[in-house]
């Protein structure tokens, strides 16, 4: 069974940057999509950013477009949110998740409810 933890929030300033982790362990990812979520207090959760693991493009929410960078870690099993420039409307929970996706598939989704396995999630507050 995957799992998946994340770790690397907390409170930053407007302008400044954080990295999120997510550790995965029980599944070698080289099939998984793997994605960022977040959700802030009394909004519907929103899909951020995904990659397959085994390469090709990434998406991201047209919000975080220039300013987020999602990368990984093959050696550690480990996937990055790097988060520049962060916004007070970029506060919220931030979660790691995961589908298996089609073999014929050539990217990867920001839907939700595509997604099975997630993370316990990490606190993001942007705040001066």
């Amino acid at each position: 069974q995957l799992q998946l933890v994340e770790s690397g929030g907390g409170l930053v300033q407007p302008g400044g940057s954080l990295r999120l982790s997510c550790a995965a362990s029980g599944v070698t990812l080289n099939r998984n999509v793997i994605g960022w979520f977040r959700q802030a207090p009394g909004k519907d959760r929103e899909g951020v950013s995904c990659a397959k693991w085994s390469g090709g493009s990434t998406n991201y929410a047209d919000s975080v477009k220039g300013r987020f960078t999602l990368s990984r870690d093959n050696a550690k099993n480990t996937v990055y949110l790097q988060m520049n420039s962060l916004k007070p409307e970029d506060a919220g929970v931030y979660y790691c998740t995961s589908y298996l996706p089609s073999a014929l598939s050539t990217s990867c989704t920001l839907a939700a409810t595509r997604y099975p396995y997630w993370g316990q999630g990490t606190p993001v507050t942007v705040s001066s």
